[in-house]
């Protein structure tokens, strides 16, 4: 008991750069108190003393702000940031290295007494506010996003976002490394480029960056069939990018 405590003690650390020392993280971290009382309140549910673990649930529930079912499954090193105004059904299954937001819910969609709520798998990251509805399954390290509201199975590793809930195709690493490249060349802090960041403007700015790059091969192909011509029209310099040129913008992406 006491090594599982540790363990969840280290992945506050892991997940959370706020965390100062263990004491902090003993006293002040109401989702590992929630997590730490379920347990509790679960080995009653499933010893069928019901009664004495839903007092228990909601007695936590009083005290953190957070309800999770005493029949709910979850995992190892499961971790709640924040988590004020979470909701754990009773048929839920969570889990190992599980993370959740504040506001988060793992609900049903019908009144059947049988499996009604989510199964989150190892490693699934749900962000604030989301709502995670039905007897459907979230693979491995899928992430939900803040406010979703999803009704249907999610791929492992994939990205579900929006009401209703979509999946975002990512897109494939070598074309990440090149609108990151493409980012630092013109000067851009390209905050929303990267697959982690699945919104209408990131993908607004990688579909920029580009056409940009399109540009630049296109440029460049030109330039050369020109100088094969004896023109020396490429030799003139395009503008410089000056790095202070962009720092309005990437102050203004700061403060967002």
């Amino acid at each position: 008991m006491f090594e599982r405590m540790r363990e969840d003690i280290r992945s506050v650390f892991h997940r959370d750069p706020a965390a100062r020392n263990a004491v902090e993280v003993l006293t002040c971290y109401p989702g590992l108190h929630a997590v730490w009382v379920h347990r509790v309140a679960h080995w009653l549910w499933v010893r069928d003393w019901k009664l004495l673990a839903r007092l228990l649930s909601h007695t936590s529930r009083w005290i953190t702000g957070i309800e999770i079912h005493p029949g709910a499954r979850i995992g190892r090193r499961f971790f709640i940031d924040h988590g004020f105004g979470i909701v754990i059904g009773e048929t839920a299954e969570i889990g190992d290295d599980v993370t959740i937001y504040q506001g988060v819910t793992l609900g049903g969609t019908s009144w059947n007494k049988g499996k009604r709520h989510p199964t989150l798998e190892d490693g699934v990251v749900v962000g604030a506010g989301a709502k995670v509805l039905g007897p459907f399954t979230v693979g491995a390290g899928a992430k939900i996003g803040s406010n979703a509201v999803v009704t249907k199975a999610v791929p492992a590793g994939a990205t579900a976002v929006g009401i209703p809930g979509r999946i975002i195709v990512k897109s494939d690493d070598e074309q990440e490394a090149r609108r990151k490249a493409m980012a630092e060349k013109i000067g851009f802090d390209a905050y929303g480029v990267g697959q982690d960041m699945p919104d209408p403007v990131a993908k607004a700015i990688g579909q920029l960056l580009d056409h940009v790059q399109a540009v630049e091969e296109r440029m460049d192909g030109m330039c050369k069939a020109l100088t094969e011509l004896g023109s020396d029209y490429c030799a003139k310099k395009l503008p410089e990018l000056r790095e202070e040129d962009f720092a309005e913008v990437k102050q203004s992406g700061e403060r967002g």
